[in-house]
């Protein structure tokens, strides 16, 4: 084989270079990335679609969750972005919105119902049915003790004048009917939304 000066430079050039990539740690830089590559956080988590629930303005958002989502397993929160197909907010979020996950991680968050007792001068954790069973109960009461039936002209009025109710902003049209009317066919008069306070 006989080979020029400038083959030999060539050739020389070529195994130096390929020599130096080597000795740097370039020879098994594609083994080395592939096993560098961890894989992408949201691959195994849960989507669950939700609306943000700051304001009126009713953006959607991705809320992603880890968990096996068996039976008395509580998921943790991941991730929380907007969603890209909602109608409202095409994918975007305010700083508040964007901070939600802060908000559901933060340690001073309530996640039970907690009750003061009449001269009590503490809360004390209490569990939902008996929240709920307690607002209904309050509810009945003052319902019962101030429910108008008629007025003083002898017309049918049916009016409770003395509880109101605040409704969600962020609800769809569908679940601001229902809301409506519940809050109607129990005679109250004084019914406003969140957008508007």
């Amino acid at each position: 084989m006989e080979l020029s000066r400038r083959d030999f430079i060539k050739l020389t050039g070529a195994g130096l270079a390929a020599s130096s990539l080597g000795a740097l740690g370039f020879g098994m830089a594609g083994v080395a990335l592939a096993a560098a590559v961890r894989p992408f956080k949201l691959t195994a988590a849960t989507e669950t679609r939700n609306t943000c629930t700051y304001c009126s303005v009713a953006c959607g958002i991705l809320i992603y969750s880890q968990g096996d989502r068996a039976k008395n397993v509580r998921s943790s929160v991941i991730h929380i972005e907007g969603d890209p197909d909602h109608p409202v907010n095409r994918g975007t979020l305010c700083p508040k919105g964007a901070g939600l996950l802060d908000i559901v991680r933060a340690p001073s968050r309530l996640t039970v119902p907690k009750y003061r007792a009449a001269g009590s001068g503490e809360f004390k954790e209490v569990s939902w049915d008996f929240a709920l069973d307690r607002i209904a109960v309050l509810m009945k009461e003052d319902r019962d003790a101030h429910f108008i039936a008629r007025n003083a002209a002898g017309t049918t009025v049916n009016r409770w004048l003395s509880t109101g109710m605040l409704a969600a902003s962020a609800s769809s049209s569908e679940t601001a009917y229902a809301t409506w009317k519940v809050a109607r066919s129990l005679g109250m008069l004084t019914f406003d939304n969140q957008a508007r306070v």
